[in-house]
């Protein structure tokens, strides 16, 4: 694969990888550039550091600021897509004729512009992002912040329509290619899970003895399934609980300090949230809208011992052999109570090891990623 060149516009800064996104992002550009393939990364950066560790993966790396603001808001794009246009950057990926990856919605301004008519143009997708931030306008409580949800999916439903423009659309799961297949019918639209630290199951021996709820705190729908858990199951039970994740907001931690047996970490470094993950008896993963792949079920599962879900958690993803599904608050108690002094079964982890090897490993993704970009065998 030497003498391969890739374009990459990333959203964000690629690491540290510690939420969604970012993670498939940083893992695909590790996989391609140990295939020999040399990264040309474009960032939009806002209030993350220019990173060593991607100078080490990467042939080169522009970075651009993001243009955020009011500014940005006031506009028919959606701002996700407004506040990152840059000149420079389209000036850049015309210089050759490296084919470029758009990674996320976000990113996709460009995609349509003449001066790349001639490149191919994959878009990867990480949601329907219509649908992503119709939910969040469900689950949201503070009406400014309902009406810019709901503004910014109808702005997304209709840029949507450049998708057209891409030569290749890679998708995290199976329902969004179905839906994608469907949206565009003349366009190639394979479906690639998310790329993944994960190489190995590891999963501690014993039994845990708590169960973890983790998440980005800061995102609505996060809160809100910790609010709910917090609210409908764990104030039920006197079993030790733990929520943990980034930037929690001040109506959680208010309600965390009521009880006695709920701790909440805040922040926690990479390497402490997967001794979280590893140490728990079981992971409570809830979401209330069926988008994307969620990455922290793909790292619970490599990791962590019982994996508790709900069905929106695993829309298109065939992994209900490997969890415990509960729709609601009852059969999450029950469920929790059934599992919590029982030792994880060695079938159970050799099952999870033949699912994952063959459906999500990072070696068969970049097999099909290098087929379909560079059509390598």
């Amino acid at each position: 694969m030497q003498g391969k060149h890739l374009h990459i516009i990333s959203f964000n800064i690629p690491f540290p990888a510690n939420y969604g996104g970012v993670i498939d992002v940083y893992y695909k550009i590790k996989a391609l550039h140990n295939a020999g393939i040399k990264v040309h990364l474009h960032c939009f950066e806002y209030g993350r550091n220019f990173p060593d560790e991607l100078k080490e993966i990467c042939f080169d790396i522009n970075y651009y600021k993001r243009k955020t603001g009011l500014f940005s808001s006031f506009s028919i794009k959606p701002y996700i897509v407004k506040s990152r246009i840059s000149e420079d950057l389209i000036k850049n990926i015309c210089n050759d004729n490296y084919p470029v990856l758009f990674e996320g919605l976000h990113c996709c301004y460009y995609i349509d512009d003449k001066r790349i008519a001639n490149k191919i143009k994959i878009y990867r997708e990480s949601n329907i992002e219509h649908h992503y931030y119709f939910h969040l306008f469900k689950a949201e409580k503070n009406f400014l912040k309902k009406i810019y949800f709901i503004t910014e999916s109808i702005k997304l439903k209709l840029f949507q329509n450049k998708l057209k423009n891409a030569d290749l659309m890679l998708v995290v799961s199976e329902k969004d290619t179905l839906y994608l297949q469907k949206k565009f019918p003349d366009n190639k639209v394979v479906y690639l899970p998310s790329f993944h630290p994960n190489n190995e199951i590891e999963i501690s021996k014993g039994i845990g003895k708590y169960i973890l709820y983790h998440g980005n705190l800061s995102v609505a729908e996060n809160e809100e399934a910790a609010i709910y858990l917090i609210e409908n199951v764990f104030n039920r039970l006197e079993l030790p609980f733990i929520i943990a994740g980034l930037n929690p907001g001040n109506k959680l931690i208010k309600l965390v300090q009521k009880y006695k047996h709920i701790n909440l970490i805040a922040n926690p470094e990479e390497s402490i949230m997967n001794k979280l993950i590893s140490e728990a008896q079981v992971n409570i993963l809830l979401t209330f809208q069926e988008t994307g792949l969620k990455l922290k079920l793909l790292n619970t599962l490599y990791k962590g011992r019982y994996c508790l879900v709900n069905s929106k958690m695993l829309a298109g993803t065939n992994l209900n052999e490997l969890c415990i599904i509960a729709d609601n608050k009852d059969d999450i108690i029950e469920n929790l109570i059934k599992v919590f002094n029982n030792e994880f079964d060695y079938k159970e982890t050799k099952l999870r090891k033949e699912i994952l090897d063959k459906n999500f490993s990072n070696q068969s993704n970049l097999k099909n990623l290098l087929n379909l970009i560079f059509e390598e065998k």
